[in-house]
């Protein structure tokens, strides 16, 4: 019994909490167009949405436990997953809106998307299904089982969020080798007219101002802290059931900060374009200890969950420009990261397929290290990245490529474990992002789709960008030897056991002649050396 219990009137039960209120107002059937939102489609402005009658159709909204545990969610996922759905849906009731949601604490809740989608259809009897194409191959194929078990008929509308439709992505992909990028970008900046001169051109000469956004710092920066979104009594109360229903989950809540609603998302944007898009450019590819936000957005969770739309991202993103209040190579780099990167990204998820998860070109199938949950690692820059992962659910992007992917590429570990880690544990992470971004950049398991070849490193390479090697333990100058730095000793026997492989990537061939011209006993002593951090590390055998 809590403290004080005994106190409380029998007579006058407590108020319903905002969760409660939520499951208590319920719909009854029957409808016409049942419209299912999922929670990354909290888009006020999609179709979905506009297109509901107030008086005939009604919302669907589910909290269910698989998205929690099919991947081994962290708190502060499964937490601004659920807490951003609360509010989304409180927001469409304030409009007139009639939302059926199923909190995770339900009784009757059957706790995956199939069977409470058919449990909705049996108790409001829908003439239709629609909801807007999902993020995830496997939540279409829920839809539409589900869809077909209940005998219903299931409209799947065009996401109006992305600036490019599968089908505009797939004719762009048609018939090329090799897609790039950097192509499609500047398609991409020709087709919105953005940052482009009265011929077409590139504003300033270049289409890519990537050379200069790779300051590192020479001594400490004092970047403006992110705006702290507080928790309010809504996500106060998820973060409480996460932590009720998911105790042994990853991660922690303490340091909670992520806007959740469209009004929080807003002051997010603003704040980065007036405090950290000036200075973004210059230092997008530094680290530092305990800096684990520097002059980056935090963006792309408020983007993924659809509270921001990229159009007015971008568009006050290039207004500063304008004004003279941000230079060329910083609204340029990250303009780069919304119209192509990000549009390429979910174009390649879409255009390849389900079975791109499987890919695995590189053959490696290692388990993935126990610290990755934990951070607990003596590993200086592998202890602070993945401590800012654990505690805020956030690593920016070369973090996670050359940092937390490139020790998982070069030690061999599984590609679909490490891509799984990636979506269990960081805010912003939705599939159609992070298997690509993971399994394809980080990874080179597609063999070459989405990069040009493996984004393997050395430490010498995070140590030219951080200070982290000043406090490690490790020898960041040697390859071989107990104090070697692991980066340095996997790296150089990845090269050694995919010499054969990637001998026709022309990206690769300076690099493999350095290979070529190390001795045999070398080569032998870093192999052995290799598989000792494996076995330590408990790499080795497969995952």
């Amino acid at each position: 019994m809590p403290r004080n219990a005994e106190s409380k009137s029998a007579a006058a039960p407590p108020a319903p909490s905002k969760g409660e209120g939520l499951a208590r107002r319920r719909v009854a059937g029957p409808v016409r167009d049942l419209a299912i939102v999922l929670g990354d489609q909290l888009d006020i402005d999609a179709p979905l949405i506009r297109e509901l009658d107030p008086v005939r159709d009604a919302v669907l909204m589910m909290e269910v436990a698989e998205e929690s545990t099919r991947v081994w969610s962290s708190k502060q996922r499964t937490t601004v997953f659920l807490a951003a759905m609360r509010h989304f849906a409180m927001d469409l009731q304030s409009r007139g809106v009639r939302v059926h949601y199923i909190t995770l604490d339900d009784a009757d809740n059957q706790q995956s998307f199939g069977r409470e989608i058919r449990r909705a259809v049996d108790l409001l009897r829908p003439a239709r299904l629609r909801c807007t194409w999902p993020g995830e191959w496997g939540v279409l194929a829920q839809l539409q089982n589900a869809a077909r078990l209940a005998n219903v008929p299931l409209e799947l509308l065009e996401d109006t969020h992305f600036l490019t439709t599968r089908d505009e992505f797939s004719g762009w992909a048609a018939g090329r080798r090799q897609l790039v990028m950097e192509y499609f970008y500047r398609e991409q900046r020709r087709k919105l007219g953005i940052l482009v001169d009265a011929k077409g051109g590139p504003v300033g000469g270049k289409w890519n101002y990537d050379a200069d956004n790779r300051a590192a710092f020479k001594t400490a920066p004092k970047p403006p802290l992110p705006p702290t979104h507080e928790p309010d009594e809504i996500t106060r109360e998820v973060m409480a059931l996460v932590e009720r229903r998911f105790p042994e989950a990853p991660g922690t809540l303490t340091h909670f900060r992520w806007p959740l609603t469209r009004a929080a998302a807003l002051r997010e944007l603003d704040d980065f374009i007036d405090n950290r898009l000036p200075r973004f450019g210059d230092h997008q590819d530094a680290m530092w200890e305990r800096e684990p936000f520097l002059y980056h957005s935090l963006l792309s969770t408020p983007l993924n969950l659809k509270l921001l739309n990229p159009r007015e991202v971008v568009g006050k993103a290039l207004r500063a420009y304008e004004a003279g209040r941000v230079p060329l190579n910083c609204v340029e780099g990250f303009v780069r990261q919304v119209i192509g990167w990000r549009e390429f990204i979910r174009g390649v998820y879409w255009h390849i397929g389900p079975d791109y998860a499987n890919r695995n070109a590189l053959d490696q199938h290692g388990r993935l290290p126990e610290f990755y949950w934990t951070a607990d690692t003596d590993m200086n820059c592998m202890r602070h990245c993945l401590s800012e992962v654990r505690d805020n659910g956030f690593g920016h992007h070369i973090q996670r490529l050359m940092v937390t992917g490139n020790f998982a590429l070069i030690s061999g570990v599984s590609p679909r474990a490490i891509s799984d880690w990636y979506l269990a544990m960081y805010a912003d992470a939705v599939d159609w992002v992070t298997l690509p971004n993971t399994l394809g950049m980080a990874m080179h398991a597609d063999g070459g789709v989405v990069g040009t070849k493996p984004y393997a490193a050395s430490g010498k390479y995070i140590d030219r960008m951080s200070n982290y090697c000043s406090g490690c333990k490790y020898d960041v100058a040697a390859r071989t030897g107990p104090q070697a730095c692991p980066f340095n000793v996997f790296y150089w026997d990845f090269l050694i056991r995919n010499r054969e492989r990637l001998r026709s990537n022309q990206r690769m061939s300076m690099i493999l002649k350095n290979v070529d011209r190390l001795a045999e006993a070398e080569r032998s002593t870093i192999a052995h050396d290799a598989e000792r951090l494996r076995k330590r590390f408990q790499i080795s055998g497969e995952e």
